[in-house]
């Protein structure tokens, strides 16, 4: 029996899915779940992983002290009596907001729409609850309607998802990170608990409640990575496998579905007899949904802590990071393997090995890039981990029944899991048979070339000519030295494969300092290349501007035709000016200001990533006031907007000379690695 059926016959499926299970045994909250960050829920249910992690047979099992901002969210409860006399209860959600009534009490609650600062107008909601309807995937998030009901006075917002997250059942709630300050409170109510408290409320919008809640937010506060692993015959690099262990409500698929995926693999290498070469360690870690405060990156907390804080030395030593979320449910017709631009690859040749259960995904799989920044894996990638996540956010799944009381195992899906304990096993042990990080920097580059438009190079005056002469340059390098990557890993692959474990040492030891440079030519892309815009979206340095250029070009072209509307419609697009729209500007530079200048160590993941931001705040307001007006003077608008073609022009020249400069530099780091 080979390698391969000796794992797959080793794979427990009764076993994973117990496990996960058994994960939603302590909660926060009694009747809704959630096992939050540095929770006494999140603590046990880690404390259960550690023992877990022993009984299946890891060693060095051990947990790594981290530092995260804690909630804890026991109730919500709300009490309304209609004017016939029903008596109504209603269970609510909450956000990561400090709120606590000590027992029931009296509010009013009133409906306020959407809850922009227009829906305000003439209406006083200090002290009480505020209402609002939102769609936070498709118009904005949670925090701006908070602060700035929070700046109006309102004890607290209630949110009612009306679209884009828990639109599987109207009895859905839904939890998100908030991504803002603690002393502003929120809470979530489902459409259908709405439908009832908008009827009892009636034509005047407000009606007496009685809520009683408990939400507390406490900084500086400890949790813990639970680590465990199969050493292998190396132990000085490492192959990373990990999952989360906070959820919202009971959090089967997202993510104790992944978790217990995790030790199901570790459980099936070590029960099929499998001894790595490289140390493989599995580490479940907290904090990923959300943990600390008052911050536009305010998830992946954990991942964040454990590689830049509690285990530096990760960086540089370990050649990958598998990362799980939500893998026991098939999220589209066709899997996907996404990973950083320089596994796909091997990631590529790899797939060309598994067969794929075409029960579970008729259309097959395939490998995309770039990750994302929705897990934890980013936080590994950009500290210099290469990392891969099985796809999740493709489908429908994410809008219907993620961070909702409907994720739970009534949408489990056995093939699925099965194909992912086989799939992500696999590639761990194909990995394990690298002596180098298969990594090929010519797929970033590709892709830096396809990102830069020509005609904006032109526009500006950029130096696109030397760009790409030197993009050519760097692939070929690229190019070349993947097939020196290919060809040692081959060697060592075959001396494995023989079980000639001296050939394969001294392979990897006189490959010892290639390794360490390719990793230090990873890390380095990643603080070359990977930038963030105003929607998490991950993007090459130059991106964002050029998409600002668009679309201020096409908003002036609408003022020369004095179509208003038009032009609003453009700037809507723009870095985040859409928030510029509908809520007061003290809310606005709110949550721009707490991006551009906090501290890094508060903006986690996402400290300086955006970069050659536009307020256009005042220009917009000037125009909608203008969208009515017959033969209004556009000219001052049009006079800013030209200067902010200008700004934008020189930040493009800017960034494609950044560009020139540091790819410049990684082609000296690839012929470096060439020679070694």
């Amino acid at each position: 029996m080979d390698i391969r059926e000796a794992y797959e016959s080793a794979v427990d499926m009764d076993y994973s899915y117990r496990f996960a299970k058994r994960m939603e045994e302590y909660k926060t909250n009694p009747v809704l779940g959630y096992r939050t960050a540095g929770s006494q829920a999140e603590f046990l249910t880690g404390e259960m992983i550690f023992k877990e992690m022993q009984q299946i047979g890891l060693e060095d099992v051990h947990k790594d002290r981290i530092t995260l901002d804690s909630w804890e969210f026991e109730k919500a409860v709300m009490r309304v009596v209609s004017p016939e006399g029903g008596e109504f209860t209603f269970q609510l959600g909450a956000y990561q907001t400090e709120f606590c009534t000590d027992g029931f009490c009296s509010y009013k609650v009133v409906s306020l729409g959407k809850g922009t600062f227009a829906d305000y107008e003439n209406i006083d909601v200090k002290g009480k609850l505020v209402l609002v309807d939102i769609n936070q995937r498709d118009e904005w998030w949670i925090n701006f309607p908070v602060y700035q009901a929070h700046l109006k006075g309102a004890a607290a917002l209630i949110a009612v998802q009306e679209g884009g997250y828990g639109e599987i059942h109207d009895t859905a709630l839904n939890a998100q990170d908030i991504a803002g300050p603690k002393d502003a409170p929120a809470f979530s109510m489902s459409r259908a608990d709405a439908d009832v408290l908008k009827r009892i409320m009636g034509e005047k919008g407000e009606a007496d409640v009685l809520f009683d809640a408990k939400s507390h937010v406490r900084e500086n506060r400890v949790s813990y990575n639970i680590c465990g692993s199969i050493p292998g015959r190396d132990r000085e690099h490492g192959i990373l496998l990990t999952a989360h262990y906070d959820s919202y409500f009971s959090g089967f698929q997202d993510d104790n579905a992944a978790v217990a995926m995790m030790l199901g693999i570790a459980k099936a290498i070590l029960i099929s007899g499998y001894r790595p070469e490289t140390t493989l360690i599995f580490c479940a870690m907290a904090a990923e949904e959300w943990g600390i405060v008052n911050s536009k990156y305010d998830w992946s907390t954990g991942a964040y802590q454990q590689v830049f804080h509690a285990r530096p030395e990760w960086r540089g030593t370990i050649k990958a990071n598998l990362n799980f979320e939500l893998p026991a449910h098939a999220h589209d017709k066709k899997d996907a393997v996404r990973c950083i631009y320089e596994y796909r690859t091997f990631m590529e040749e790899f797939l060309k090995t598994v067969k794929t259960d075409v029960q579970a995904y008729p259309e097959g799989i395939e490998v995309v890039s770039p990750i994302q920044t929705w897990s934890d894996d980013f936080s590994m990638a950009i500290a210099g981990i290469p990392s891969v996540v099985n796809d999740f956010s493709s489908g429908s799944f994410m809008e219907t029944h993620y961070h909702s009381q409907f994720d739970n195992e009534n949408f489990y899906q056995e093939n699925v899991y099965r194909f992912h304990h086989y799939l992500y096993g696999m590639m761990a042990l194909c990995l394990d048979r690298t002596a180098l990080p298969p990594l090929d920097f010519s797929c970033l580059l590709k892709a830096v070339r396809q990102s830069v438009d020509l005609e904006w190079c032109r526009k500006t005056g950029a130096f696109e000519e030397r760009l790409f002469e030197l993009l050519d340059c760097a692939e070929q390098a690229a190019e070349e030295l993947y097939r020196k990557i290919e060809t040692i890993n081959g060697i060592y692959a075959r001396a494995v494969q023989a079980g000639e474990s001296g050939k394969a040492e001294e392979i990897r030891r006189d490959n010892a300092g290639l390794y360490d440079w390719l990793m230090r030519i990873f890390k380095k892309e990643q603080d070359s290349f990977v930038r963030l815009n105003w929607h998490d979206e991950v993007l090459f340095p130059h991106e964002a501007v050029q998409n600002n250029l668009t679309y201020v070009a096409l908003a002036l072209e609408c003022l020369e035709k004095r179509d208003v509307r038009g032009a609003l419609e453009a700037i809507y697009g723009i870095d985040n000016n859409r928030y510029a729209f509908l809520f007061e500007e003290k809310v606005y530079r709110y949550f721009t200001e707490y991006v551009l200048e906090q501290p890094p160590e508060r903006l986690q993941w996402g400290a300086g990533r955006i970069v050659h931001h536009e307020n256009m705040f005042q220009l917009v307001q000037g125009l909608k006031r203008r969208l009515n007006v017959k033969d209004a003077d556009l000219s001052r608008e049009y006079d800013y907007l030209k200067q902010v073609e200008a700004n934008q022009k020189a930040c493009y020249q800017d960034d494609i000379r950044y560009l020139i400069h540091e790819i410049e530099n990684l082609i000296q780091m690839i012929e470096k690695a060439k020679d070694m």
